[in-house]
C-alpha cells in the first residue's frame, strides 16, 4: 500500500466522544488504498477499538451492527474483517489466525481490522497503526486521544 505524500506518518487527534471516534475511522477509511488493507488496533479495555471499526465499517458501505469479537475472535462483513486477538495469550495462536484472516481479507479485498495487535510476535510492515489512549481516570465519557501511523 502506498501512502500519498499529503498523508503525515504520524497523527495525533483528541476525540470528544464516541462519533469523534466513529469519525476517525470513517476518515481511515479513505485514506486506505483500494483493496486489502491491515489497520492494527491499540488500546485498553473501553478505549473505543470497537467503536473506530464501526465508523471504518461504515464509510466501507457496511450497514449491519459491528460488535466486538471478542469472543467469536473473527467477524466477516464482506469488505472488513474484523479480528480480535485479545483471548490468545500466546503469540504462535495469535500469529497463526492473523495469517489465516490475512489471507481471507486478500483475497476478498477486505480490510482487516485488527484489535489486540501486541499479542502477535510481529507488526506487519504494510499496517496502519492506530492508538487510542483514555483519560487519567479512564473515562470514555471524557473522550479519548488517538494517534494514527500510516505504513512505512
Amino acid at each position: 500500500m502506498r501512502v500519498s505524500p499529503a498523508v503525515p506518518l504520524c497523527r495525533c487527534v483528541s476525540l470528544a466522544d464516541a462519533a469523534a471516534t466513529r469519525a476517525l475511522g470513517a476518515e481511515l477509511a479513505g485514506l486506505l488504498a483500494p483493496g486489502p488493507a491491515i489497520v492494527l488496533l491499540r488500546g485498553d479495555l473501553g478505549a473505543g477499538k470497537t467503536c473506530l471499526v464501526q465508523g471504518l465499517a461504515a464509510a466501507l458501505g457496511i450497514d449491519e451492527p459491528i460488535t466486538s469479537p471478542t469472543f467469536a475472535l473473527a467477524q466477516h462483513y464482506g469488505p472488513l474483517v474484523h479480528l480480535d486477538l485479545y483471548r490468545l495469550e500466546q503469540p504462535a495462536a495469535a500469529d497463526e489466525l492473523f495469517a489465516q484472516e490475512e489471507e481471507t481479507a486478500r483475497e476478498v479485498g477486505a480490510v482487516l481490522a485488527v484489535e489486540w495487535p501486541q499479542r502477535l510476535s510481529f507488526i506487519p510492515a504494510e499496517a496502519w497503526q492506530v492508538e487510542l489512549e483514555l483519560p487519567e481516570g479512564g473515562d470514555p465519557e471524557a473522550g479519548r486521544l488517538a494517534r494514527v501511523w500510516a505504513p512505512r
